[in-house]
């Protein structure tokens, strides 16, 4: 097994408004897709890498005290950070070092009331 993980969903209450907060914090485009009467969101992800998206339908409820997503943020978690709050977020712990070795992380919630964290080297 390499990854425990290999895929992860985001609760939305409205998918658009998430596919939006998500694409601005990371700069990136979310393909949309029905499945089995659920909408969702894909991040891109490139072959064989860890993948995931946004969820609007029955059984997904955003939370901030459930499980935390940590998304890489490459180099330096400080660009998705200072785009969270003028795409609607709110940033809960600032870029905070963790240890030298495993780097920084922050956390925050997103417009859906889901609490995420991002993870940096630098």
């Amino acid at each position: 097994m390499a990854n425990v993980v290999n895929w992860f969903e985001i609760p939305a209450k409205d998918l658009q408004r998430a596919k939006k907060f998500y694409s601005e914090v990371f700069d990136v485009e979310m393909s949309e897709h029905e499945m089995q009467g659920f909408k969702m969101a894909f991040f891109p992800m490139e072959e064989n890498e860890i993948g995931g998206g946004l969820c609007e339908g029955e059984g997904y409820e955003p939370s901030k005290t459930g499980v935390k997503v940590y998304f890489n943020c490459g180099d330096d978690l400080s660009v998705q950070l200072s785009r969270v709050e003028a795409a609607g977020g709110e940033i809960v712990m600032p870029k905070t070092l963790i240890t030298e070795e495993i780097g920084y992380m922050a956390f925050i919630n997103d417009t859906e009331g889901n609490g995420v964290a991002f993870h940096s080297k630098g």
